[in-house]
């Protein structure tokens, strides 16, 4: 009874005018900066941060956790119609959603996407509601050991995002694991990788290895290959109407990935990059027709699209109830609180009530927003698909590189963008997946993070690993994921000669 009580008084703090206005403003920055690579979530809240002076607390973070959440949902039309991620959790929905826009289906793609969004990020608003404390005390049991398992478990199902070739796969991956240490050791102050350039200090930023390896190795087959026409690329928006065979394909995914990406989000340093991950590699394990992915799959879509959203809500668990920051969003958002003067934690719910429960309030209204935003939205961002290649080809490059020079306004990292641009066509000139790479560079960093600290507690004994139950259990998980597909593999050539030649 307390609860409903609390959410009735959150829905009178986020109906006022004024915070009506905030979220409707803030989800609408998020959704056109979601579109732009480059800025993203994390440098739109800190502008906003000294818009937030004299502002009242509750409405503050309504409009900073609007920008955030309106981000991600944004972030999936870029990745649809361009192949450029605008968002890092928005690289997952690039590899069934671009497809089906070549194909001549970009209408179904983003009204498949803005549905997925609004059921993840509605989905993950009840669940917060209902269950934060208890996600809360779940999200701390989680220790170094745990981390380092989960994020192996994530690394071991690189061979679900293999096109053929488990083999490229894990090559792919492991030179993105490579990439990844690439900048000053966080524990040593040791330079790994950086052939004495102080650029590389702080490593690669993902932006640049996103729009490399898929836009801009997109734009390279473009003008290479563009005497040809494919016969699968259409210049068509397609009908945005989705019949009832369709909503039943997608139903399972996206009531299975609200759930799943809720979790992930609750746990501090995952997000809706890993959720959107691991939503995909799932559905992808479990479909009857997993060679149907990559190629305009709508589970394939809608499993991404509903977990990073759905991870959006899940991040704010430990950040209003533990003051933890799940992510380097809400890592802002954490500081964007303090300067209002709110202090995230367990005392929070008490001290500062109608900033806990109207935030929650207020990223349902938001939700509703975005897609009453998005859907009327979809037939004019369609359009970009009738832009002549030439101009089209430019528009993607200028995009790029305002995208990466924005974030550090440094001409080195436009050199590194077109090096992974070179990298990311040839990997597809000689068949090795993209996605592997991505993948990797995301997990490895926080993987070596998560073992070190647990050596370091443990002094140096390996033992230590295999002390929690619950590192033991996603162990098992990632060794059946890795060996099962690969004796399924060995079976298949069976089928078909051609099969025994594919590497």
């Amino acid at each position: 009874m307390e609860t409903i009580n609390n959410i009735i008084y959150g829905f009178e703090v986020a109906l006022s005018w004024q915070n009506i206005l905030y979220a409707f403003l803030g989800v609408f920055i998020g959704t056109i900066i979601g579109m732009l690579p480059g800025l993203g979530p994390i440098s739109a809240i800190a502008i906003m941060i000294p818009l937030s002076y004299g502002m009242q607390p509750a409405s503050a973070l309504i409009c900073m956790a609007g920008v955030y959440y309106g981000a991600i949902f944004g972030g999936s039309t870029s990745s649809i119609l361009l192949n450029a991620p605008g968002v890092a959790g928005t690289v997952a929905t690039a590899f069934d959603g671009y497809p089906l826009a070549k194909k001549g289906k970009a209408g179904k793609a983003l009204a498949i996407a803005a549905i997925a969004s609004f059921s993840g990020g509605t989905f993950s608003v009840v669940a917060l509601m209902l269950v934060a404390p208890s996600m809360a005390k779940l999200a701390i049991t989680f220790g170094p050991i745990e981390y380092f398992a989960l994020m192996l478990l994530g690394l071991t199902a690189i061979s679900s995002l293999s096109e053929g070739s488990t083999l490229k796969a894990f090559i792919s991956a492991t030179l993105g694991m490579m990439v990844a240490t690439i900048g000053i050791d966080p524990q040593t102050g040791t330079q790994r990788f950086t052939f004495g350039t102080p650029y590389l200090y702080e490593g690669i930023d993902f932006l640049i290895i996103a729009l490399g390896l898929f836009a801009l190795a997109e734009v390279t087959s473009l003008i290479i290959h563009r005497h040809e026409r494919p016969t699968y690329e259409k210049k068509e928006m397609g009908s945005l109407r989705l019949d009832k065979t369709e909503v039943k394909e997608i139903s399972g995914p996206i009531a299975r990935h609200s759930i799943l990406g809720f979790l992930i989000g609750v746990l501090p340093g995952a997000g809706a990059t890993i959720a959107s991950f691991i939503a995909y590699l799932t559905e992808k394990r479990i479909a009857k027709d997993p060679t149907s992915f990559g190629e305009g799959n709508l589970k394939g879509l809608a499993a991404p699209e509903t977990a990073n959203n759905a991870a959006t809500g899940g991040a704010f668990v430990p950040l209003l109830t533990l003051g933890i920051p799940g992510s380097g969003t809400t890592a802002v958002l954490l500081g964007a609180l303090l300067v209002v003067g709110v202090q995230p934690g367990p005392l929070m719910i008490v001290e500062h009530p109608d900033v806990f429960w109207g935030v929650i309030a207020s990223m349902y209204l938001g939700n509703l927003f975005l897609l009453i935003l998005n859907l009327p939205l979809i037939p004019f961002l369609a359009r970009i698909l009738f832009i002549p290649r030439p101009l089209l080809i430019s528009f993607i490059l200028l995009f790029c590189i305002i995208g990466v020079y924005a974030v550090s306004f440094n001409t080195f990292d436009l050199y590194l963008l077109l090096a992974f641009g070179v990298v990311g066509y040839l990997m597809r000139l000689f068949h090795f997946p993209a996605a592997p790479f991505i993948l990797a560079f995301i997990l490895g960093g926080m993987m070596e993070q998560s073992l070190r600290q647990a050596l370091t507690i443990s002094n140096g004994n390996l033992l230590t690993l295999f002390s929690s139950p619950i590192a033991n259990a996603l162990f098992i998980l990632a060794t059946l994921s890795l060996f099962l597909p690969l004796m399924r593999k060995k079976r298949g050539p069976t089928i078909g000669p051609q099969q025994d030649v594919k590497m």
